[in-house]
């Protein structure tokens, strides 16, 4: 019988950027929504407030993931450019090399130069780019993705508390968008966990925590506005 084993390596790239796209959506907006609710300002201008934290934190999230990720390409290309010409320049010692890799891994130094020799007749460039760089395919950079994840999982995050805000239209609105936007924070750490493997709890614990200190923060300097004036 075969035995396969699903790893959630592959998920890296799409999913980092859609759990801070999502965090970062809620956050911001049900903050920005408080911030602006708590100093007594009317409900159009806390909606004008909330839309236009959607839309230039979606952009800004989609911009801010596509440039850092570019970043991250770049030096990927510039570190395989690199080898290339050391693989040019000379291929025995790249040999030598990757057979040392593989030494410090734990196999013998006979088997180790055979595996090297026979991994880059096949692919040198991929053999040293995984081995010694460290780059594979299931986490190079990928600039498009990551920032369309993000963008679209921010704006999806953000939409929560600003229908939350425009629905609800009563007095105690920032406890209303506080108390949903921490069960929002909630469910999107338990499905980070699901999809990471990790104990859901930990998520939870830890995108509430920073999301309830965030929106307290925002409330009092919105509360502090309303003193001032």
């Amino acid at each position: 019988m075969s035995h396969q084993e699903h790893h959630r390596q592959h998920r890296v790239g799409w999913l980092r950027a859609a759990v801070l796209g999502a965090n970062d959506g809620i956050v911001s907006t049900a903050s920005l929504i408080i911030g602006v609710a708590a100093a007594n300002s009317g409900h159009s201008a806390i909606l004008i407030a909330g839309t236009a934290g959607l839309v230039a934190g979606a952009i800004s999230m989609a911009a801010g993931e596509y440039v850092s990720v570019c970043s991250q390409a770049d030096t990927e290309n510039s570190d395989r450019l690199q080898e290339q010409q050391a693989l040019e320049d000379d291929y025995e010692g790249e040999v030598i090399e990757l057979a040392e890799i593989y030494q410090e891994r734990g196999l013998e130094p006979e088997l180790s130069e055979k595996v090297a020799r026979q991994l880059m007749d096949h692919d040198a460039l991929l053999a040293h780019s995984r081995d010694e760089i460290g780059i594979s395919e299931l986490t190079s950079a990928k600039p498009v993705t990551a920032a369309l994840s993000s963008a679209l999982s921010f704006t999806l995050g953000a939409a929560l508390p600003l229908l939350t805000a425009y629905f609800y239209r009563d007095s105690n609105l920032t406890l209303v968008v506080a108390a949903l936007s921490l069960v929002f924070l909630a469910m999107l750490g338990a499905v980070s966990s699901y999809l990471s493997g990790t104990k859901m709890m930990i998520g939870v614990a830890r995108v509430s925590f920073w999301g309830a200190l965030a929106m307290a923060v925002t409330a009092l300097v919105g509360i502090a506005f309303d003193v001032a004036v």
